[in-house]
């Protein structure tokens, strides 16, 4: 779904026409209000929107989307654009910034780029939404052992620092294991590498909390 919020109607109506015919969904909005009010769906999108509107512009209508944590990607229209405008857009994170009037190839491409990030996104988000679920079925005994796989202790080292036999050490390693559903202690570390380092674009993921469980 493409959501293009624009007060300039005859731009709005050609751009959604320019985007059905080429195959995508679309909606239209002649305000900032009017998206945040319908408040879109979490499926892969993008939101083409424009700078400056009356009432709230383009820039707030970004903070807010982040704020409530509405993973779609931006591209900013404007025709009242300079450097500095830009940098900030593209700084928020914005996928593009184009001038108005708006160029047919540049808009497919900037779209196109969105909906790729868009659907990364989603995926990214699924499989932390997996990857923290199993960890949260971890005991903290089990944590505490996975903690220290990952960091490359050896099973008779676990035991000693936390007091308990090899063979009990053995029992909860292969648990970690079954329960993060990884079949070697290489793709052990490379899920906790992810969870503890998991970002992506501005404004797009946050998993702190994530980040705090896998210590």
């Amino acid at each position: 779904m493409v959501h293009v919020v624009d007060d300039d109607e005859s731009l709005r109506l050609a751009l959604m026409r320019l985007l059905r015919a080429v195959g995508y969904n679309v909606c239209g909005y002649s305000c900032a209000g009017d998206f945040l009010i319908k408040r879109p769906g979490e499926q892969c999108g993008c939101v083409l929107l424009d700078v400056k509107m009356p009432g709230p512009g383009g820039f707030e209508l970004h903070e807010a989307l982040v704020h409530r944590g509405v993973n779609l990607p931006v591209i900013f229209m404007t025709g009242h654009g300079d450097i500095a405008m830009s940098v900030r857009a593209m700084k928020a994170g914005a996928v593009d910034f184009l001038p108005k009037p708006v160029e047919r190839e540049a808009l497919l491409a900037a779209v196109k780029t969105a909906l790729s990030l868009s659907a990364a996104i989603r995926e990214q988000q699924s499989k932390y939404h997996r990857w923290s679920a199993r960890l949260e079925s971890l005991t903290p005994r089990e944590h505490e052992v996975m903690n220290r796989v990952v960091a490359g202790h050896l099973n008779k080292q676990i035991a000693a620092e936390l007091g308990a036999s090899e063979r009990t050490i053995k029992t909860h390693r292969a648990n970690v294991m079954a329960k993060m559903e990884v079949m070697s202690v290489a793709e052990l570390v490379e899920v906790a590498h992810e969870l503890r380092h998991a970002t992506v674009r501005p404004g797009y993921l946050c998993s702190g909390a994530v980040n705090s469980a896998v210590m």
